[in-house]
């Protein structure tokens, strides 16, 4: 089966079978994209031995990357969480924003405790601030809730380490740290306008009140807090040493220099150098014993197993695809179209999303059509990076009831579901056409 045609037929059914197995027959989408991967290899008609070949080859090039940065920023994520540091970032942020700016302390701190944590993570310890600040000020929940998911949000879908955007540029070949800058340049406005500014609109026609029952954090919080000092600079050492790594590579002529530059700034050695700082400054200074370092780096692990399969099973989804010559018939109907391919990019996950729920899913499927197109046309670095945040964007918007994250936000604001369609469904749709515009200006000029 070698025609445009039939090729295309086979990928599209493919992504039928995907979703009727996760939607209808309810299996797990690392069973489900092992099926349709299969699917797509036997149904091109390739030898079974080089089906398990191709799912083998592309399992093992996206977990030799995606898993290791995923490993080191969980458990750099559990120090953080544990040892106290985000409780001083929020709570330090918002003391120097002042009540007046509170909905912009609120943001910023989602924003950036949304980079060592996931999202539901993130929510689940900040929510006993959003409590207060709502109890306090007399103001709709919605004021500071909506702000706060659109800091988490932002961050969790367009900046690494967390695990979408870094499979996405693991399957596209994108580089790291151009995903990191242009994950600044378009999430921070994205934070804004639906964070802050839709929240300040919207609540002034839905009050929402605290809960009777306020929901306090899961984690005992340790008698003292680290310095806020100490957590911004482990924060932030990662991004910088990567963003300066990717600087290098591009500016810098041949030296050494610029290989320590670019050894240090490597995703691996910046997250390895940034979560020994944490076992260090977060661990021995806080009086923790080796035993208890190392219990919580494990407990940091364990939530991220079924993250990192699912992750491996997208990259084997895209091989299998390259491998059958369906990715490349369907690079060919990209490059022919009028269709912009950052937009396509973005069509592709925000259809997935709306059909199955996952973003991570939707990013994987939408990463695994698009790299052959990425191939074939030959991108520039920063296009690579634009296409994994359009993917992002695409796999943001559109959340609803067959999404975790309406169902999270749904109970932790105790509204109706008419109300979490307002409110979240709407924030994190603006997040993603938002996001949509912002990279489509950008790629006008790289």
């Amino acid at each position: 089966m070698t025609d445009t045609f039939s090729l295309l037929f086979v990928a599209i059914c493919s992504i039928v079978l995907l979703t009727y197995l996760v939607v209808v027959r309810k299996v797990h989408a690392f069973i489900a994209i092992l099926v349709a991967a299969a699917f797509v290899g036997l149904g091109t008609g390739m030898e079974a031995v080089d089906v398990l070949a191709s799912m083998q080859s592309g399992m093992g090039n996206t977990l030799g990357f995606v898993a290791t940065i995923v490993g080191l920023g969980a458990m750099f994520g559990q120090f953080l969480e544990e040892s106290g540091g985000i409780d001083r970032l929020s709570q330090t942020i918002n003391n120097k924003f002042g009540d007046k700016n509170s909905q912009w302390a609120v943001v910023l701190t989602g924003f950036l405790v949304a980079i060592p944590v996931f999202f539901e993570v993130g929510l689940i310890i900040l929510m006993p601030l959003i409590y207060s600040l709502a109890k306090k000020s007399g103001k709709s929940l919605i004021y500071y809730g909506i702000p706060l998911t659109a800091g988490l949000a932002v961050t969790h879908a367009f900046i690494p380490p967390t695990p979408g955007p870094v499979a996405v540029a693991s399957i596209l070949g994108a580089d790291i740290g151009l995903v990191i800058l242009f994950g600044f340049i378009v999430g921070i406005p994205c934070a804004c306008l639906a964070g802050p500014i839709y929240a300040t609109f919207l609540a002034k026609r839905l009050h929402v009140p605290v809960p009777n029952h306020i929901i306090e954090a899961s984690h005992k919080k340790p008698k003292e807090l680290p310095s806020f000092g100490s957590v911004a600079a482990l924060l932030t050492f990662p991004l910088v040493a990567i963003l300066v790594g990717t600087l290098a590579k591009f500016t810098l002529s041949e030296g050494v220099l610029k290989e320590a530059l670019l050894f240090i700034g490597h995703p691996f050695i910046a997250l390895t150098i940034a979560t020994i700082a944490c076992f260090k400054v977060l661990g021995k200074k806080q009086g923790l014993s080796s035993e208890q370092i190392r219990n919580i780096a494990s407990r940091g692990l364990e939530p991220v197993a079924l993250v990192i399969l699912v992750t491996g099973a997208g990259g084997m989804f895209k091989q299998v695809l390259i491998d059958s010559g369906a990715g490349q018939a369907f690079a060919d109907v990209v490059a022919l179209s009028p269709l912009q391919p950052l937009a396509a990019g973005f069509l592709i996950a925000i259809s997935v999303r709306i059909i199955q729920g996952s973003a991570t899913v939707a990013m994987l499927t939408a990463a695994g059509l698009m790299g052959p197109v990425v191939q074939e046309l030959a991108f520039s670095p920063s296009v690579l990076a634009l296409m994994t945040i359009a993917i992002a964007a695409g796999a943001t918007a559109m959340s609803h009831v067959n999404d975790t994250g309406f169902w999270i936000v749904n109970r932790y604001f105790d509204i109706s579901v008419k109300d979490t369609f307002v409110s979240w469904t709407c924030m994190a749709t603006l997040i993603g056409f938002i996001g949509l515009f912002l990279v489509l200006m950008l790629g006008l000029f790289v």
